[in-house]
């Protein structure tokens, strides 16, 4: 491996969190979050890593799902969409898929289908976010023909997703956490539907949306979904390293400009760090000056436009430091979380990492491997 950009993934620290999300709610079963390819970490790689763990997998959608099964991970996986076309409901059957089931369309495709098996079934209702979902009053009609089909396993969970969990001090999760209970069918205990509420957020600081099963989904790649310090979430393990090297240095003159468009002009001399990262890797185009970036442990600004293929960095603060060709540069990582590069950038940490594409390799470490 030649270019020296990389994401450097510790699966120790997936499993840490994990258990952390599984400390603060032992009655509740936990499913981890594994779409968009593990929010960019590699989904069969942590879905590996978490086999011996987790009950179940959550995924989007079906090609996320397949991929999984065709890395030999066996464990129920939950299509989080549910299905987009009827056909997708007898492929679930035949992968041992579970499946959302939030609109009329999705169910009815369920209780039409020509099935051998049963099927597992998580019911959506909105109480809202407005995205997806049963209304609260169609609720009870909904997992009453779910419970009546000869498709449907009778285990039936009923769930919702917050919209402001990140919010501390916003009151509508509590207003949400009352219109889920609100909503549920009710009748005799065994009749009851089992629940989950609780996504990273909710996990961490609102320990009244435990419910049967919980959804961790950012928290488990080591970061904070909250913009203020948290007790809980100051306890994730950061879990990728998003790194390069310096391939250039120059020095350029008072009134110089760097970069496509001319946007950044030297008001001194400078010198100037060229790092092998750009858009095409993932890291934003839309990054401001100013964005900090670790060269040699010591944060730096990031200077003129991102290109494809290459960031330009302001250096001449390293008094102490000799900056060379191969020198290393941390885009985000333990010691510089992307959340505050996402902050920089105006937008949230999620992004970041799950818009990294395959053009950058990821290293994977554990306690028994040390690199795939």
């Amino acid at each position: 491996m030649s270019r020296p950009t990389v994401a450097r993934i510790d699966l120790d620290a997936v499993r840490n969190n994990f258990a952390l999300a599984q400390s603060l709610a032992p009655n509740s079963k936990t499913m981890p979050m594994v779409k968009a390819n593990a929010y960019g970490h590699g989904a069969i790689e942590v879905a590996t890593a978490l086999a011996s763990m987790a009950p179940a997998f959550g995924v989007a959608c079906i090609e996320e799902a397949i991929a999984l099964r065709d890395a030999n991970i066996s464990q129920p996986i939950l299509l989080l969409e549910g299905t987009f076309t009827a056909d997708e409901v007898t492929q679930a059957e035949h992968h041992n898929l579970w499946l959302m089931v939030e609109n009329q369309p999705q169910l009815d495709a369920i209780l039409a289908a020509d099935l051998s098996h049963q099927i597992k079934v998580w019911l959506g209702v909105d109480t809202g976010m407005h995205r997806l979902g049963f209304q609260p009053d169609d609720l009870a009609a909904a997992y009453s023909a779910l419970k009546a089909s000869r498709n449907v396993h009778d285990e039936i969970v009923v769930t919702s997703h917050f919209a402001c969990a990140d919010d501390l001090n916003n009151s509508a999760t509590s207003q949400q956490i009352a219109t889920f209970d609100n909503s549920l069918p009710r009748g005799r205990a065994p009749a009851m539907p089992m629940t989950s509420l609780a996504n990273s957020a909710a996990i961490l600081a609102w320990p009244e949306a435990q419910r049967d099963w919980q959804r961790p989904g950012y928290m488990l790649y080591g970061n904070s979904p909250f913009a203020e310090p948290q007790a809980n979430a100051d306890q994730l393990q950061p879990v990728m390293s998003f790194e390069s090297a310096v391939i250039s240095v120059r020095e350029i003159p008072a009134g110089d400009s760097v970069g496509y468009g001319a946007n950044w002009t030297a008001q001194r001399q400078s010198q100037i760090a060229t790092v092998a990262v750009g858009y095409g890797d993932g890291y934003p185009r839309h990054a401001p000056n100013g964005t900090p970036v670790l060269v040699n442990g010591v944060k730096c600004p990031l200077v003129g436009r991102v290109s494809m293929d290459m960031i330009t960095v302001d250096v001449t603060d390293l008094v102490n430091t000799r900056v060379k060709i191969g020198d290393k540069v941390i885009l985000w990582g333990p010691a510089l979380p992307v959340n505050e590069v996402a902050a920089a950038c105006n937008t949230i940490g999620y992004e970041l990492l799950t818009r990294m594409p395959d053009r950058v390799p990821r290293i994977y470490r554990q306690a028994d491997i040390k690199s795939s």
